[in-house]
């Protein structure tokens, strides 16, 4: 019986990642140790014989990149790759850049694992005059403000990932595809929590570590017959 398939990898090391700071939406480059991660994902599907139909990746290139050392790396290059915002990563907001350890200083450890490991409660906002606000970036210039976050809770990232998954990803499922998304910890997490209808309370334990991949395979109606998880 042929299944269709959903691999989730999310990217590697960032150099963000690498020193401990909150990244979101900042644009940032894999580390070494990153790059060596995607390569390893790449080994990985090639040895489980993995070949998506279609590749899925955020607008940030820490994900895009992933992807590319990983397709390179099963010889796999050939495939069409659909980019999106909706999948980047959560919006960190006005915590983006900085060292994590000195905000839980600042905010406390309760009001800390809130934001970073909660559902519903969001980082405070970047002011709209800050240089780190997304419309000020060349790509997202033509957007209208309003669908641009200024920070975001996990919940709000989810609704912006669930719809694209349930408008662009599903179709190609229906197909019996084999589907590729390369993205990050929260949006992954967010898309996560939905297929597998997690309880608000048993979210903030879902870890996914960088270079993960979680493979879902699918019945004829969707409904998830198998999971499995490769460390890379």
């Amino acid at each position: 019986m042929s299944y269709a398939k959903l691999i989730l990898m999310r990217h590697g090391e960032s150099i963000y990642n690498q020193k401990n700071l909150f990244t979101g939406w900042s644009d940032v480059e894999l580390s070494e140790r990153g790059v060596q991660e995607a390569k390893n994902a790449g080994t990985i599907l090639k040895r489980e014989a993995l070949y998506p139909d279609i590749c899925y990746t955020s607008w940030l290139k820490r994900a895009i990149h992933t992807a590319q050392f990983a397709l390179r790396e099963m010889e796999w290059e050939h495939i069409d790759v659909v980019r999106s915002y909706r999948l980047n990563e959560r919006h960190y907001g006005a915590w983006q850049g900085r060292d994590k350890d000195r905000i839980k200083n600042e905010v406390g450890e309760e009001q800390f694992l809130a934001v970073r490991r909660g559902f519903d409660v969001a980082p405070p906002p970047l002011r709209e005059d800050d240089e780190r606000v997304a419309w000020r970036e060349k790509k997202y210039a033509g957007f209208d403000h309003t669908l641009l976050p200024l920070s975001e809770s996990l919940k709000e990232t989810q609704n912006r990932v669930v719809p694209y998954y349930k408008e662009i990803i599903k179709k190609e499922l229906r197909a019996s595809k084999t589907l590729l998304i390369s993205a990050h910890g929260n949006s992954l997490r967010a898309l996560v929590a939905f297929l597998e209808q997690m309880k608000q309370e048993d979210i903030p334990a879902l870890e996914i570590p960088t270079g993960e991949i979680i493979l879902y395979s699918f019945d004829k109606e969707l409904n998830i017959v198998k999971k499995e998880v490769f460390l890379g």
